[in-house]
């Protein structure tokens, strides 16, 4: 293998690995929003069922 092929297979696994690095780093952003949403719709439901057992324990 001479300079140039060794180059040019740094050069291309470089790229490959920042390509997939940039794909993980796009994935944990959605994991991330995903997270928050099911949070947020937990938090909800969490309020929902305890304003149901207040009215029900008023009744």
């Amino acid at each position: 293998m001479n300079i140039q092929e060794f180059e040019s297979n740094y050069r291309e696994a470089m790229a490959e690995a920042l390509n997939e690095l940039q794909t993980a780093v796009l994935m944990l952003a959605q994991v991330q929003r995903k997270i928050s949403e099911i949070g947020s719709s937990m938090q909800n439901m969490n309020e929902s069922v305890e304003e149901f057992i207040n009215n029900q324990k008023n009744e």
